[in-house]
This record gives C-alpha cells, structure tokens and sequence, in this order.
C-alpha cells in the first residue's frame, strides 16, 4: 500500500489543535458504508450531507489523480452549506492499469468487470478530503492491492442475482458475498470498503480536530 498527502491550497497538514475547532465532522458522502466506518471506531459525524459533484474523469487522468480530486471536490462542495466544521469527502476507485471501472449500473456492466478482475491483481484507491473550518483542503491517497481468485461463469452469474454489485466501483462489495473471491489483499481492507480508517483518522488528528 501506498499512501500520497497533499494540501489542496498549500500549507503544512500538521496544525495545533488550538488552531481550528476540534469537536465538529461533517461527513459529506451518501455512502452508508462510509458512515458505518467511522461508526465503528466510536466517531459520529454531528451531519451527513451528500455532496453534488461530476465525477467524470478529466483527459489524461490517473486513477490517483482523479480518486484525490473528487474526495477533495466533495468535502469542498459541502463545507460552503456547513461553515466552521471539519468536513469529510471520500472517493473510492477501482482500477485495472489506467483503466477506471466505475460504479455498475446494470448487470451487464458487472458482469464485464468482474470477468476483468478474475484470476487477477487490481487496485483499489480511496481519496480522502478534509476542508478545515477556516476552509482549507488537505487531502490523501491510499492504494490497496486486491487479486481475485479465477471466477467461474456461474459464480460470477450467482454473484450478480444477489444485486450486490449495484452502484458499487468495480461491480463488487468486498465486505459482502464477494469477500469470497479475494484470495489475496495488500493494504488497508477499510480502503477497499470505502474508508481507510487509519489514514483518515491521521489525517484530521494532524489537521487539529480532537476524537472524544
């Protein structure tokens, strides 16, 4: 696993706690896995509001460069609706090589991409984006190495009557029934989900916001 932090508008992410209020996330995602993530080590956002952002890739865009962009452009989007708090956005992106494989909007979709995955070695990147309450950005990049075992044609076609696979970035919940097809993963599995705790906590204990 790999891991880049960057500002979004320059500056150092270590800030003394006396710097920014410490007692206010706003967690700006719609994904009730991200929200059941920071749950479950004790950490409930005073509001979940979900950001309106073109996740479209720009020309040329790395899979990195695009996860760390949108994670950003939606802590970004929803700190103008909640000034003065620690606002959180997070992205998460699959990716074989260069190539994204978006959400699965269909079966079809899905079906294609977990044929791509089988028998092979895939990337998950999840951004974060942190805005600070004097609206600052900062953001991270955590990459998670993930290979699937070779996947039979009605293994894939049971996987997709269990609709898990929809509105998920490479057709598959690795928390779900597809936790079956991973014979191998490197990196952080809350990444994989949706989250990764570890950096993220790192990164708002560093930016100045105090847990408890």
């Amino acid at each position: 696993m790999t891991n880049s932090e960057t500002a979004g508008s320059g500056g150092d992410a270590k800030r003394s706690s006396a710097d920014v209020p410490p007692d206010r996330l706003v967690l700006a995602s719609a994904s009730p896995r991200r929200l059941d993530l920071l749950r479950q080590i004790g950490l409930e956002p005073a509001a979940v509001d979900a950001p309106e952002v073109d996740e479209t890739p720009l020309k040329g865009e790395l899979p990195q460069e695009l996860v760390r962009r949108l994670a950003i452009a939606k802590a970004n989007a929803v700190a103008e609706r909640h000034k003065g708090a620690f606002v959180l956005g997070a992205d998460t992106i699959v990716a074989r090589g260069r190539t994204v494989l978006p959400k699965a909007t269909n079966a079809e979709e899905a079906r294609v991409f977990l044929k791509l995955l089988s028998g092979r070695r895939h990337r998950v990147f999840g951004g974060v984006g942190i805005v600070v309450p004097e609206g600052r950005s900062f953001g991270r990049v955590v990459e998670t190495k993930v290979t699937f075992k070779r996947l039979g044609r009605d293994e894939i076609e049971d996987y997709i009557g269990y609709d898990e696979w929809q509105g998920k970035a490479g057709g598959y919940a690795i928390q779900g029934r597809a936790g079956v097809f991973v014979r191998k993963i490197m990196g952080s599995y809350s990444n994989v989900v949706g989250l990764p705790l570890y950096e993220t906590v790192a990164l708002l204990k560093g930016l100045g916001f105090r847990f408890g």
